[in-house]
């Protein structure tokens, strides 16, 4: 199979074979599609994992901007408040058709920390999850203490580095932009991201500075062990659990709230395979901010989660379901990790807290019911066991791939059942549709007119009644026929 999706890669086919995607084309071509505008959805969603740029520097020099400029669109600034967290930290970009993902900082700014501590963090998180950096600073303020230090943090990590010399808005801030090349981190590239001046050249370079594709593979083609991450809120018990699933102490263990520092990847043996457990060594706990243990918390999740495969979130079932919770979950689907919840202290229940519990499950986390749900005791061990089959049929689940024909014969019923509603006088059709990747899978459908939010849930609803996906997100995009006459 390997092999074959390599071979299909190169040609922009996504997940799909030669023959399957030499059908399909005839097919969108019959339905009046634009062979461009086809092989563009399913280049975007049957890529394989994708090279990370990184865009770190200090508050106010206009990160977010630059995300936006880079993304094209609207999406990485919700608030322009400073010390307003985002939970959404990655976005995918393509530039000169070339695609990969940013990791923006810019909405990480807590001043809680202190501002040097919270930029550290920031970069430190940042630049472990990425294979090229973007280092902005502002010219008209030139370089500050703070800028010296992400500078260090970066020369240490050895990560390539674009300095992007930001608020350029013309030919005198030329002067200000050379005077960082100071930072001995190579040539300055004046940019406005406001005015986008400058942003292409610069997006030149990033190109070239990153990997074709990242150099991590997911395990399974190499038959490394697989990546999993254990996340959840802090003090649920993740250390506790991996102490009783590595059979020893290994990770230090303390009643006080977020006491777990330092940790490293994990290789440990479950069910007879072995397994590894990330955690992202590179951001400490700064233990007496407590103000800032759950920014900690945030950026922690997000490293471990760019590095996993599979996310097991833990949840404290002695405590109602919290926001923090629903989350973090929402962080793992966010991410297109395959998922498991492992509800911990199950053994501390009595009945009544066991009747509201399923309650606030059905409730607040009714969006991923399709996940395996395992109770266990990360104290006394209990049902470790059943930690391994769930996390097996996640994985599976993640890289399911139904074929076309399958599929179509699939959508085909469905809408001759359950058609769109019928909307202003027009019924809009699915008229066929691929998935074009899997880990998550990924579907795209083609369809004659909008499709409402309703629809596509009940899609994705029937979707997994009929092929499983058990434990994995689903994404499903829709391309419609454009208004025009028939190619002839």
């Amino acid at each position: 199979m390997n092999e074959q999706t390599h071979v299909g890669d190169e040609h922009g086919h996504g997940e799909l074979g030669d023959a399957e995607y030499a059908e399909f084309m005839e097919l969108a071509a019959q339905e009046g599609f634009d062979a461009e505008d086809v092989e563009g959805a399913l280049g975007e969603a049957g890529h394989g994992p994708l090279p990370v740029l990184a865009v770190v520097g200090r508050p106010n020099v206009g990160k977010s901007t630059l995300v936006n400029r880079i993304l094209g669109r609207r999406e990485a600034v919700v608030e322009d408040r400073p010390g307003v967290t985002r939970d959404r930290v990655t976005y995918e970009a393509e530039w000169a058709g070339r695609r990969f993902k940013v990791v923006d900082t810019g909405g990480w700014e807590q001043d809680v920390l202190g501002i040097d501590a919270s930029v550290a963090a920031q970069a430190e998180f940042a630049i472990e999850a990425a294979d090229a950096v973007v280092f902005v600073v502002d010219a008209t303020v030139g370089a500050t203490d703070t800028d010296e230090a992400v500078v260090r943090l970066l020369r240490k990590a050895g990560k390539p580095v674009v300095l992007c010399a930001n608020k350029v808005d013309g030919p005198s801030g030329e002067a200000d932009a050379a005077m960082l090349w100071s930072l001995g981190l190579g040539e300055p590239h004046p940019v406005s991201a406001l005015h986008g001046r400058g942003t292409g050249d610069m997006l030149d370079e990033v190109l070239k500075a990153l990997p074709e594709a990242p150099p991590q593979t997911f395990g399974g083609g190499i038959g490394g062990p697989r990546r999993v991450a254990l996340i959840g809120r802090p003090n649920v018990g993740k250390s506790s659990l991996l102490n009783k699933v590595a059979g020893e102490d290994r990770v230090v263990v303390d009643q006080l709230a977020g006491t777990t520092r330092d940790p490293v990847d994990e290789l440990i043996e479950l069910g007879g395979k072995t397994w590894k457990f990330v955690d992202t060594a590179g951001i400490r706990r700064r233990v007496h901010l407590t103000e800032g243990a759950d920014y900690y918390a945030s950026l922690r999740t997000a490293a471990a989660l760019e590095k996993a495969e599979v996310a097991v979130v833990l949840i404290d079932v002695s405590e109602p379901i919290s926001v923090q919770d629903t989350r973090i979950i929402t962080m793992a689907v966010d991410a297109g990790r395959a998922l498991v919840l492992a509800y911990n202290k199950w053994d501390t229940l009595d009945e009544e807290r066991r009747y509201y519990l399923e309650r606030e499950i059905e409730t607040d986390l009714g969006q991923v019911k399709w996940a395996p749900r395992v109770n266990v005791s990360a104290r006394t061990g209990r049902h470790m066991e059943k930690l391994v089959p769930a996390i097996e049929t996640a994985l599976a689940g993640w890289e399911t791939r139904v074929p076309t024909g399958r599929l179509n014969a699939f959508l085909g019923e469905l809408v001759a059942a359950h058609p769109h509603p019928i909307r202003g006088g027009k019924q809009p059709r699915i008229l066929f549709g691929t998935q074009a990747g899997t880990r998550p899978p990924r579907f795209v459908l083609f369809a004659s007119g909008f499709l409402e939010a309703g629809y596509r849930r009940f899609i994705e609803r029937r979707l997994r009644e009929e092929f499983g996906f058990e434990g994995t997100p689903i994404h499903i995009s829709v391309r419609v026929r454009e208004k025009r006459g028939r190619k002839k």
